[in-house]
């Protein structure tokens, strides 16, 4: 009996320890993320745990700008936040939630769309505008007040109308299928996949990761030249800023995807190590131009001296 009481003790010590000491020893990472980079960063974030085999990282992808309210608005708590905007960290979550963050992509703005899309033989960068605004033709996009790809199309539109000289062009694309305005990419694409929707204002990577067919706009419209910054510029918007009572005016510019360690963030030197993992041009930088972004010569670090 007393060899019996021992080994059911002894037996019982050594679970409650091995689970003491491995929940002890591993450590999770949350990452924040643009749901445009859902793919590239799921392929960043294993590589990173087979180097780290006692880390776990979650990931929560969602419209940028939704993201960033999780922080300021609901007050969650993040490793690293990556946003499809680096204008999302500057407007909403700096200096109070971060003091530095890194420009480290970029993408390129277009239509979407499959062969059984209406008139998908035809379209082109010089009718795209007059296809999209026939009858028969439905179009979906993103929300500008949660995802920055829903903001970048309205820019495309307002950049389109001057690049082609059609007056009235943006307020009736602005009229037209509102009912297909969706939070993020990823809803986008179930629509256009599904067949609901002809073609889906997108970025060029996500067209590539998907096999979708892509119409490339010129690129006075398509946000992915710093030179022509000036241009783009001439595009703005308003949108609901850090507080439902903010309203922030965001202005046109060429597309530049950010990240940051937000100052509260839990593991602050795991998300450091993270981060240069990301940030390395033989790692993952390699990952995200595979998967179609184009990059930076160098990694831009803010914020600027302007400030």
């Amino acid at each position: 009996m007393r060899l019996s009481v021992f080994i059911l003790a002894a037996w019982l010590a050594l679970i409650f320890s091995g689970c003491g000491s491995g929940s002890s020893q591993e450590k999770q990472l949350l990452i924040f993320h643009a749901g445009s980079v859902s793919q590239p960063i799921l392929k960043v974030s294993d590589a990173f745990m087979k180097q780290h085999p006692s880390v776990k990282i979650l990931h929560e992808s969602a419209g940028s700008v939704e993201s960033a309210r999780k922080i300021t608005e609901l007050q969650r708590i993040c490793d690293v936040f990556i946003s499809a905007d680096i204008f999302v960290i500057e407007k909403m979550l700096w200096p109070r939630f971060t003091n530095r963050w890194y420009g480290f992509a970029s993408n390129a703005m277009g239509i979407a769309f499959t062969p059984q899309s209406r008139y998908a033989i035809t379209i082109n960068e010089n009718n795209w505008y007059e296809i999209l605004l026939r009858d028969d033709v439905i179009f979906a996009r993103a929300d500008p007040q949660a995802d920055p790809c829903g903001y970048r199309t309205l820019f495309v539109w307002q950049l389109a109308e001057k690049f082609y000289n059609k007056p009235g062009m943006n307020n009736k694309l602005l009229r037209k299928d509102n009912n297909f305005i969706r939070p993020k990419e990823s809803d986008l694409l179930m629509l256009l996949q599904t067949h609901n929707v002809d073609y889906i204002f997108l970025y060029r990577s996500l067209a590539l990761q998907h096999g979708l067919r892509f119409l490339e706009l010129p690129d006075s419209i398509n946000l992915s030249k710093p030179e022509l910054q000036f241009f783009y510029q001439s595009a703005s918007i308003q949108l609901r800023g850090r507080s439902p009572q903010d309203i922030m005016e965001l202005r046109g510019s060429s597309i530049l995807y950010g990240v940051t360690q937000p100052l509260n963030a839990p593991h602050p030197d795991l998300a450091q190590e993270y981060l240069r993992f990301l940030l390395d041009k033989t790692k993952g930088q390699r990952i995200f131009e595979a998967a179609g972004h184009s990059l930076p010569d160098t990694i831009f670090v803010y914020p600027p001296k302007y400030h």
